[in-house]
């Protein structure tokens, strides 16, 4: 038995693949099959770690989510992590294999083609159907020849292809006929249909220009998807602006209007997961926003700080200190304003970072803010681990995970502090002195007791390495209330989220509703399902 498949390409990053392709994984669900996404390659810093350890791209975690399954390295073989301008970390099979620029890169891709086959091929032999992604445009041509997530993947799983254009954006019929017109014969016939994506209005406003599309390109117009603002779904890409104060924030009939937490993240030039802060941004009392400069001097305080993960802390550091941004921070510090570091802004928080082996930067030792009493040093191992840990200051218990390349212990050695931040402290005292911020009680299924991150003495600044703990309601509550306390505004319960499901459903009914299902099915079939062309010359 092997899968059917299907593929969703786009005219351009950004029209909405990921969505759609979620949408077609909990639609397929729906109609109970077994389905699994697959994309060969991504290039995002948004990641996940699977229950083996490994790395992934956070949308297609979301989408196996959707699927109803748990997300696998398979599912995404090749994630590229831009760590600069020119190079980044190339992720194989969830594990890191080395960091490159893209002509090193191109030159290595052809070794990843058995790899990505045999991603696949595992997949497709254990599911109904497969819902492939494509990346960016099948029309770069100057990227053709080292294509293997577009047209290359398409004829690998033998794919019928639907591409999206986004008219949001503007120009969507020239966007679909262009990438058509660009794509060479035998590719434009694996197109089978198109969508329009993120429409506003009246869908009979377009039929002129449906008609135009259907005779122009000989491809089917499958339908038209609605723009849907705020959808509650895991962003592949850079820093989401969905949660903005004036789009986002619900009411609560409760809430004063004026009681709102001012909440700002350092935008870093290379932050990674910036899906740790949807949680908060779309809590009802916080007004939360990015920033890339200090603000003016006569705003007023923020209530917190928050400096997220980056691919590298370095060089972010670096910008803090040419942006005016650790300047900022030194007064916000100097005023007790609370201060909060995750993973690479955890680093930057202690009082210096070593890098004796180059596994991040050619700068061997950087100053940082000094506000923890904790030193980093860099190795090539990366530490990628699904966690269930308490927090020693509540008490409330946290799930997330950990992605970091670096060990940090106390700057002063200490008896409590024998130990690296992060290893097994079992017979070890409490750290009372460093003060960490979590217990760890679990990694990846199995019993742990170590301890993790670090706080202030006065509790004001503290970081960790924990990926997506502001995802636990009740830990995010505990903190808003204390940011709360210091306005002398009451504590609000824990907020209702939308359950997963509801999501899912949501999207599948996108699906359902605009799309024209039947020739979706017929599309489905048309394709001859996961045999494998071995024949090199047809993908590389």
């Amino acid at each position: 038995m092997r899968a059917q498949t299907l593929m969703i390409q786009g005219t351009a990053s950004y029209v909405g693949k990921s969505v759609l392709t979620a949408a077609l994984c909990s639609y397929f669900r729906q109609q109970g099959l077994s389905v699994a996404p697959f994309k060969s390659q991504t290039m995002s810093n948004n990641s996940h770690v699977t229950k083996s350890g490994g790395e992934i791209g956070r949308a297609q975690a979301f989408q196996a989510e959707a699927c109803g399954i748990d997300p696998t390295v398979e599912m995404n073989p090749i994630l590229l992590k831009p760590s600069s301008e020119t190079g980044s970390q190339v992720v194989v099979l969830g594990k890191p294999v080395a960091t490159m620029t893209a002509r090193e890169y191109h030159r290595y891709q052809p070794q990843l083609i058995p790899t990505i086959q045999s991603a696949f091929e595992s997949l497709a032999s254990h599911y109904d159907i497969i819902v492939l992604e494509g990346a960016g445009s099948p029309a770069e041509v100057n990227l053709h020849k080292f294509d293997i997530v577009n047209m290359a993947m398409a004829k690998i799983a033998q794919a019928p292809v639907i591409l999206v254009g986004d008219i949001h954006a503007g120009g969507v019929f020239a966007s679909l006929v262009g990438t058509l017109e660009l794509l060479p014969a035998d590719e434009r016939k694996l197109v089978k249909a198109l969508i329009i994506n993120k429409f506003r209005g009246d869908p009979s406003l377009l039929d002129q220009g449906l008609s135009f599309l259907e005779k122009k390109t000989s491809k089917t117009v499958l339908g038209v998807v609605p723009f849907v603002p705020n959808l509650e779904i895991d962003e592949e890409d850079g820093v989401s602006t969905k949660h903005s104060p004036a789009s986002s924030q619900q009411d609560l009939h409760a809430l004063n209007s004026d009681e709102k937490l001012n909440i700002v993240a350092i935008q870093f030039p290379r932050i990674s997961n910036s899906t740790d802060f949807a949680p908060l941004a779309g809590e009802p009392d916080v007004k939360f926003r990015y920033i890339t400069r200090p603000p003016a001097e006569n705003e007023p305080l923020p209530d917190a700080v928050i400096l997220p993960g980056t691919k590298s802390t370095i060089a972010d550091l670096q910008f803090l200190r040419t942006s005016g941004l650790a300047t900022y921070l030194q007064n916000l510090h100097a005023k007790q304003v609370p201060i909060i570091g995750i993973c690479g802004g955890f680093q930057m928080l202690g009082t210096t970072i070593l890098d004796p082996e180059a596994a991040e930067s050619p700068i061997p030792e950087s100053k940082g803010l000094a506000f923890l009493p904790v030193v980093t040093t860099f190795a090539p191992t990366k530490k990628t681990v699904q966690i269930r840990a308490l927090s020693i200051a509540t008490g409330t218990e946290v799930t997330g995970y950990e992605i970091h390349m670096g060990q940090t212990t106390a700057a002063v050695p200490t008896q409590s502090a024998v130990d690296p931040i992060g290893s097994d402290q079992r017979g070890s005292p409490l750290h009372l002195d460093l003060r960490p911020a979590f217990h760890i009680t679990e990694e990846s299924g199995a019993a742990a007791n170590r301890f993790d991150g670090c706080v202030s003495v006065d509790g004001k600044t503290w970081g960790t390495y924990i990926h997506g703990l502001f995802d636990s309601p009740t830990f995010l509550r505990h903190f808003l209330n204390d940011l709360r306390h210091e306005h002398a505004w009451p504590a609000l319960p824990d907020q209702p989220r939308t359950p997963r499901q509801l999501v899912f459903n949501s999207l599948a009914n996108l699906i359902r509703s605009n799309l024209d299902c039947t020739k979706l099915t017929t599309i489905l079939h048309s394709g001859v399902g996961a045999s494998f062309s071995r024949d090199r010359s047809n993908h590389s």
